[in-house]
């Protein structure tokens, strides 16, 4: 009798991912799994084919020569589980492994080395930090191998002994009616070894938490967001396994005179309206020092000047942002009698001056007469 298509079987189309045929043969074999289905020997078939039919579209080797050659490529592999292949146990363990606390999930293990845990630091840097780079020393909570028993968990003098339960793997294997699966060793949970004299200072863990000095390199330009890796500074592997790494992540304080975006810095600049009027020179701030802008004649508040490259460097590239310095006309307060004299005498001469002293004013008074003048036709119209 011919064999049925293999994607056929498992309910998919031929460009099925991994996933979706996981997914299948799962659904497939609770469905038919003899333990459900008792004395179910239609059902027992359904399951044999659905678990042949993964063997093979489960491994990429095996599904390249099957959608090749079809059956007559894959027949001398196909459920024998023999060398290279994966056997019926390890098929069942990688899909329902979450399930039956098998080797496909993340329990047990006997004494495989584990790395260990990634760390963050959150550091916070002012903007002059941030812009030209520094180096700064944190101090870091973390779990490291205990000093007393050298990380293996018993007191000094004696030693972890194997787990005579598991013999060391960390896991048994039980018979659940048709499958055989594996589950985590209930005498040492899952460690392969049993501590009879645990260490007085870490319990047996093996790792106690300590604090550390670790001196951060900070390099220029770095912004909110940033973060630094330290290779290796992270919590200490268990079993020997290597130890995570340390993520410090950079926070810019706020900054009493610039703004930042990107590279370039922003400043609003506060100057005197006769600067504004006649122009004039002033000082301007930079994160490298004063500088002189001068500042032309008639500049209206919210005028933005540009100072080349005295911006941030960028952390990324060589390219270094600009200053972009927005001045604001500052209106006069506290005036004396002779100055609120002074300027009275100005504003009558301006007066007769008209639009040519303040053509934006009298732009938007004409505008704004305009506009009433449309409104008042609308809703009156024309009246003689």
């Amino acid at each position: 009798m011919s064999k049925r298509d293999y994607y056929e079987v498992l309910g998919v189309e031929k460009n099925a991912s991994e996933a979706d045929l996981k997914k299948s043969f799962r659904r497939l074999a609770m469905k038919h799994h003899p333990d459900r289905n008792p004395d179910d020997a239609a059902a027992e078939a359904k399951f044999k084919e659905a678990k042949e039919a993964y063997e093979v579209l489960g491994d990429a080797n095996k599904r390249a020569a099957y959608d090749q050659f079809g059956h007559a490529g894959v027949e001398k592999t196909a459920g024998g589980g023999g060398p290279g292949g994966q056997g019926f146990g390890d098929i069942f363990e990688d899909i329902f492994g979450d399930i039956f606390g098998g080797a496909g999930g993340r329990r047990g293990g006997g004494n495989r080395a584990y790395r260990g845990s990634d760390l963050q630091y959150n550091l916070e840097l002012s903007l002059e930090d941030a812009v030209f780079g520094t180096e700064v020393d944190i101090r870091v909570p973390s779990m490291q191998s205990c000093g007393a028993c050298n990380g293996n968990g018993a007191k000094k003098g004696s030693s972890p002994t194997t787990c005579q339960t598991c013999r060391g793997q960390g896991q048994v294997r039980l018979q659940q009616g048709f499958f055989s699966v594996q589950q985590t060793c209930p005498q040492c949970h899952g460690q392969g070894k049993i501590i009879a004299d645990p260490c007085d200072e870490c319990q047996g863990q093996g790792r106690v938490e300590e604090h550390k000095t670790l001196s951060v390199r900070i390099p220029m330009g770095v912004d909110t967001g940033d973060r630094i890796r330290l290779g290796g500074e992270g919590e200490v592997g268990l079993n020997g396994g290597p130890a995570g790494d340390l993520y410090v992540q950079v926070h810019v304080k706020e900054h009493e005179l610039f703004t930042r975006d990107g590279d370039n810095l922003y400043c609003d600049v506060p100057i005197r309206f006769t600067t504004a009027t006649l122009g004039g020179e002033i000082e301007v701030p930079t994160l490298e020092g004063k500088v002189t802008l001068k500042v032309p004649a008639e500049t209206q508040s919210g005028k933005k000047f540009r100072l080349r490259n005295k911006g941030v460097k960028s952390v990324r590239s060589a390219s270094v942002g600009d200053l972009i310095c927005t001045v604001v006309l500052e209106t006069p307060v506290n005036l004396t009698a002779r100055q609120r004299e002074l300027l009275t005498e100005l504003d009558a001469s301006m007066e007769e001056g008209g639009k040519r002293h303040s053509p934006r004013e009298h732009g938007w008074l004409d505008k704004a007469k305009g506009f009433f003048d449309d409104v008042k036709h609308d809703l009156f119209g024309d009246k003689d």
